[in-house]
């Protein structure tokens, strides 16, 4: 099977302009009083009496960057909620491959200005630990690195969402749930600590839905999603279903979805709890203390 269409909540939105003319919008009074959100996040910055409140750090999205073209459109809808979110907070977007802006170039546009930067990204490895700090540090940016959205509550709230849209059923017998299991399919990685981060996010699932969850793995790990459901098969599974914990669509997510023997979810993409888990580790970062900054990224 093939993993079910993004939904509503993935639509594509152009970062700090006006929403193009396909997006949807009901009525007039959608486009007014999106507007009037931003026109009012610009006047925030002004108190009564005429001076301007501190700017926060500008919060960067750092994506993963993909050839699919969803990938783009779910990372911009994502930047549009979390301004939504937190109208007075700068959002920019960057890639660390293939998407442009690119990291350096959207770095080099903050100018002195600081900035933190949160991957969207589910567990730690390479790009954690050293792609993204180390582009950070020669760009000479005064930045923080945050930590990377997995393993925590809001991504496994995400997930349930996401399986109740492809069928998973939101009441099932002790029966049925005997009978039912979940693969969760990840990236991979070669890091051990991606690794734990992907298992405690399958284990803290695996609480959620009452079932067992089995974490899977598109390149550099295993097992396979084939592999892990050919497994479950085997101990008597027969309702499997896969869990896409990607950020966005992309080719390991579809790659994923094909060796599903029942449903597939869809990525986490835009969902408003992935939202939430960006600011919430917007926030651990500016709130961590100076000298601990560059450890923000091993805090979970």
């Amino acid at each position: 099977m093939t993993a079910s269409n993004p939904s509503q909540d993935e639509s594509p939105l152009r970062p700090g302009g006006p929403p193009p003319c396909d997006t949807g919008l009901d009525s007039a009074a959608q486009l007014m009083n999106r507007i009037s959100s931003r026109l009012g996040s610009r006047l925030s910055l002004v108190s009564l009496n005429g001076t301007r409140h501190p700017v926060p750090p500008t919060l960067v999205l750092v994506a993963h960057g993909s050839r699919d073209p969803r990938a783009l459109s779910t990372v911009r809808a994502l930047g549009e909620r979390v301004r939504e979110l937190r109208p007075r907070l700068p959002v920019r977007l960057a890639h660390i491959e293939l998407n442009e802006p690119l990291l350096p170039d959207t770095l080099a546009s903050l100018g002195a200005g600081r900035a933190v930067l949160v991957p969207l990204l589910l567990s730690r490895g390479h790009h954690v630990k050293r792609d993204i700090p180390e582009t950070a540090k020669a760009a000479r940016a005064d930045t923080r690195v945050a930590a990377p959205l997995g393993p925590h509550p809001l991504l496994v709230e995400t997930l349930y969402a996401r399986l109740l849209q492809a069928g998973w059923p939101a009441r099932t017998s002790d029966a049925q749930r005997r009978a039912s299991a979940v693969v969760l399919a990840a990236a991979g990685s070669r890091d051990p600590d991606s690794a734990a981060d992907t298992r405690r996010a399958a284990q803290l699932l695996a609480e959620r839905l009452g079932v067992t969850v089995v974490p899977a793995y598109a390149s550099a790990a295993t097992p396979t999603v084939s592999a892990a459901v050919r497994t479950l098969t085997a101990r008597g599974h027969h309702r499997i279903a896969v869990a896409s914990y990607f950020a966005a669509p992309g080719r390991f997510a579809a790659e994923c979805a094909g060796a599903a023997p029942w449903i597939a979810a869809a990525p986490l993409g835009a969902h408003p709890a992935v939202a939430r888990l960006v600011l919430h580790r917007y926030d651990q970062a500016v709130a961590a203390p100076e000298p601990a900054a560059a450890q923000t990224v091993a805090s979970a």
